[in-house]
């Protein structure tokens, strides 16, 4: 994985990158609810507050300073975000990848990070290849693109579906399923914790494609997808974005 700017990409995305924005030294009173999974490290994650803390929670609340806008977080399972927009919620950001099912729900950011999946395995496995995840018990978390990927395309695979990713390690490391498929940035923090019995392997040497993070939104809401796009403009080209990245994932 590796951060991106947002204009360099091809990507067909719902909105372009506009630059009226940025009103930050005050807030409006506003309040912008926000979705997350604080399951997903080092992306969002339980922190020693006991609130959810990360890099995209910090991105959240510094594209709310620029808008003048309070945050109030709600810590919801991975699966029902998409479908809390509009109602439970107002936005959502949880490492959640662009993708064609989730676009006929929502609209998305620009992208503001490059991700691929990851393949994590007990050490000494003899997965290797994409034609040795064939047949196999993958655990994934529930909504993923991991759990997309199991079910659409290894062929006989079958998904163990968890709502959080470290059910999905445990149950590695007990040997219940064969490998769990995940992002990189949290594969790795899984792999590194438990350094003397997994490994994840890069998801290139499986044909995993690129994919790329963004802020999920309501279908049709231009103006707030103005406003977040324009934050995020402000927040890459001022250095508070790679500030974010070198705190939370380059530590």
């Amino acid at each position: 994985m590796k951060r991106i700017v947002a204009a360099a990409l091809t990507l067909v995305v719902s909105f372009s990158l506009l630059t009226a924005c940025g009103q930050g030294d005050e807030t409006t009173g506003e309040v912008l609810i926000v979705g997350t999974n604080a399951e997903f490290p080092p992306f969002e994650y339980i922190g020693d507050s006991g609130e959810p803390e990360g890099f995209d929670i910090a991105l959240i609340n510094a594209i709310a300073d620029k808008l003048g806008m309070e945050i109030q977080i709600e810590n919801l399972e991975f699966a029902s975000l998409v479908g809390a927009i509009g109602t439970k919620i107002d936005v959502a950001i949880a490492g959640m990848t662009i993708e064609e099912e989730r676009l006929e729900m929502v609209d998305f950011s620009n992208p503001y990070y490059e991700a691929l999946q990851y393949v994590i395995v007990p050490a000494g496995s003899d997965i290797a290849t994409a034609a040795d995840l064939e047949g196999k018990t993958i655990g994934v978390q529930l909504g993923t693109t991991g759990d997309f990927i199991v079910q659409d395309e290894i062929a006989g695979a079958t998904p163990a579906q968890f709502n959080k990713p470290v059910d999905a390690v445990n149950d590695l490391l007990n040997g219940r399923v064969d490998c769990v498929i995940l992002d990189q940035n949290p594969a790795q923090v899984f792999a590194d914790q438990y350094s003397d019995e997994l490994v994840a392997l890069d998801g290139t040497q499986f044909g995993f494609a690129m994919e790329y993070y963004a802020i999920a939104l309501p279908k049709g809401d231009t103006e707030l997808a103005d406003q977040i796009n324009g934050a995020l403009k402000e927040i890459i080209e001022d250095g508070t974005f790679d500030e974010l990245v070198q705190t939370y994932i380059e530590q």
